[in-house]
């Protein structure tokens, strides 16, 4: 995904004042998601829920950043280029396959989600959300990713 054509999108990058009550209340919202999961036994719910645990998890990153963005690709894109000290290989494989397995479960009835996947999925989103909670992000940290989407063109 380019992150330039995610800036230039209505709804992609915009660069927003840094808030940690939107940041806790995300990582309330992967809370609350990840203990849904286990009021259902359907596969496809499940793979939906975890992945917005996921997601919420990632997106109160951008909320302490200071990145708005309503393109799920994009939103994932930015974080594997600007995450990677905080969400390792495995994690940034697991927003890959948790996205296109959330699009297979819920929008395709021909389309499987291999076992493999799914196990993955559903072992690592606790760990995912913890990761997130425990990221420490640096002002010098911060003002460094704003200023590289600065570059790519993101809305102020």
């Amino acid at each position: 995904m380019d992150l330039g054509w995610c800036a230039e999108q209505k709804r992609g990058f915009a660069l927003v004042e840094p808030n940690e009550n939107l940041c806790q209340a995300y990582l309330l919202k992967a809370e609350d998601a990840l203990a849904t999961l286990t009021t259902t036994r359907s596969r496809d719910w499940r793979l939906t829920i975890a992945y917005y645990a996921i997601y919420h998890s990632l997106y109160a990153l951008l909320m302490r950043i200071g990145i708005k963005c309503e393109i799920h690709a994009c939103t994932i894109a930015f974080a594997k280029t600007y995450l990677q000290a905080h969400l390792n290989r495995d994690y940034r494989a697991l927003l890959d396959t948790a996205f296109t397995a959330r699009k297979d479960a819920q929008y395709y009835v021909n389309r499987h989600v291999q076992d493999e996947d799914y196990d993955i999925i559903m072992k690592e989103t606790p760990l995912f959300l913890v990761t997130c909670k425990d990221a420490v992000i640096t002002q010098e940290g911060i003002a460094s990713i704003r200023r590289a989407m600065k570059k790519i063109g993101a809305s102020p």
